[in-house]
C-alpha cells in the first residue's frame, strides 16, 4: 500500500550544568538546531503554487504490480514503485527554499526545567521537540542529557556531599568552633577537645535534594589537623614545656644534625 506517516527522529542535546544547579534545580533556555516544516511549501517539497503530480509509473498507488505465469498458475508480484519511492506522487517543480525536502534547518529556543537533585547522565525528555515527521507523522522528542561539572570543594555520593576542612592543632586539642562552607551560606561546626585528624562530622540536611521530594541528604566534613611547619622560639619552648609535662623524653625530640 501507500507509504504511511512516519514519526520524526528524536534529538539529543548535551547540557553542562553547575554542581549548585544540579543540587537546587534551575530553569534555563537552550538553543537547539532542528529541522522544521518548510514554511514556503508547507512540507510538500513542491514549488509554491504547484502541487505534486501523480506518478505515471504506478498511477498514484505507490506500487508496481507484475504478473508472472507459471505451470501452477499466475503469480502477482508487488513491489514499491522505484520512481516515487512509494509516495504515489512525484515533484516536478521543487521548492527552492527547502530544495524539495519539505524541511528547513532552524535554531529553536527551548525552555528547560532542571529538577533539583539531578546528576550526570540524567535525561530530560521534551515531547514533540524533535525533528518533524514525514507525510504528516508526529514530531520526535528532544532528549536533554545532563553533565554536572565537578565542584572545587565538594564531592557527591548519591544525595550526600563531602568536603575536607583544616583546623589548627591547638583547636583540635582544646576544642572550639570553626566555619565550614556549605552549598548555601557558611555554617558553624563545633569541634570537641581532642579531635583527631580524619575525624568526620555530619551537617544534617545540607546535602542534595532527592529528585521529586523535599528529602535532602547530609554534608560530611572530614577534619584535617594542620601541624605548623615553622615556629618561633617562644612557641617551640612552650611545646617543649608541654612535652615535659606530658612525660615525653626530651632527648628524643627536635631535629638532630
Amino acid at each position: 500500500g501507500r507509504v504511511r506517516p512516519q514519526r520524526g527522529a528524536n534529538l539529543r542535546y548535551n547540557l553542562e550544568i553547575s554542581f549548585e544547579d544540579a543540587a537546587f534545580g534551575k530553569e534555563t533556555k537552550i538553543e537547539v538546531p532542528s529541522w522544521e516544516t518548510c514554511p514556503a511549501c508547507k512540507g510538500s517539497g513542491t514549488k509554491p503554487g504547484t502541487s505534486p503530480q501523480t506518478c505515471p509509473d504506478c498511477h498514484g498507488t505507490g506500487e508496481i504490480k507484475s504478473t508472472q505465469s507459471t505451470m501452477f498458475g499466475q503469480f502477482i508480484n508487488v513491489k514499491t514503485c522505484p520512481r516515487c519511492a512509494g509516495e504515489g506522487k512525484i515533484i516536478k517543480d521543487i521548492c527552492i527554499n527547502c530544495r524539495g525536502t519539505g524541511k528547513v534547518k532552524k535554531n529553536r529556543v527551548v525552555k528547560v526545567k532542571i529538577p533539583a537533585g539531578v546528576d550526570t547522565g540524567h535525561r530530560l525528555r521534551i515531547s514533540g521537540m524533535g525533528e518533524p515527521g514525514e507525510r504528516g507523522g508526529l514530531s520526535g522528542d528532544l532528549y536533554i542529557v545532563l553533565y554536572v561539572k565537578p565542584h572545587k570543594i565538594f564531592k557527591r555520593t548519591g544525595i550526600d556531599i563531602s568536603c575536607t576542612h583544616s583546623i589548627s592543632f591547638v583547636k583540635a586539642a582544646l576544642g572550639g568552633t570553626t566555619t565550614v562552607p556549605t552549598l548555601e551560606e557558611k555554617a558553624k561546626l563545633k569541634i570537641p577537645a581532642g579531635t583527631q585528624s580524619n575525624s568526620i562530622f555530619r551537617l544534617r540536611g545540607k546535602g542534595i535534594f532527592k529528585i521529586g521530594t523535599q528529602q535532602r541528604g547530609n554534608q560530611y566534613v572530614k577534619i584535617i589537623v594542620e601541624i605548623p611547619k615553622e615556629m618561633n622560639d617562644k612557641q617551640r619552648n612552650l611545646l617543649l614545656e608541654y612535652a615535659k609535662l606530658s612525660g615525653e623524653d626530651l632527648e628524643k625530640l627536635g631535629e638532630k644534625g
